[in-house]
């Protein structure tokens, strides 16, 4: 599953889905801009997780679940619980984010 924020929700998302994989990004980040089509790849690929595109500015609440500083910003939500987040914008690092948070 892969969806957008219209509104900043994705506290009810983190708590309503077993695995959450979060890209925080923002419209003038050319990094986030880069990083986004392979986000997008990689939710097509993993049926079992839910991917959630959050812009850090326009929806503070979200942002402060995993106390972003930069972006683009990767989080990893298990149980409701925030496991882990990477900053990059390399596709390895966000693998190594999605692995981490899907065998345990």
């Amino acid at each position: 599953m892969l969806q957008e924020l219209e509104s900043d929700i994705l506290q009810d998302v983190v708590v309503g889905n077993d695995t959450v994989i979060v890209q925080y990004s923002a419209t003038w980040c050319g990094n986030c801009r880069i990083m986004k089509p392979k986000f997008k790849k990689l939710a097509g690929e993993n049926d079992s997780v839910a991917f959630v595109i959050v812009d850090a500015e326009k929806f503070p609440e979200s942002r402060k679940l995993a106390n972003v500083d930069n972006l683009p910003t990767f989080a990893a939500f298990k149980n409701g619980q925030l496991v882990n987040q990477v900053q990059t914008n390399k596709i390895d690092g966000l693998i190594d984010l999605l692995n981490e948070v899907t065998s345990n």
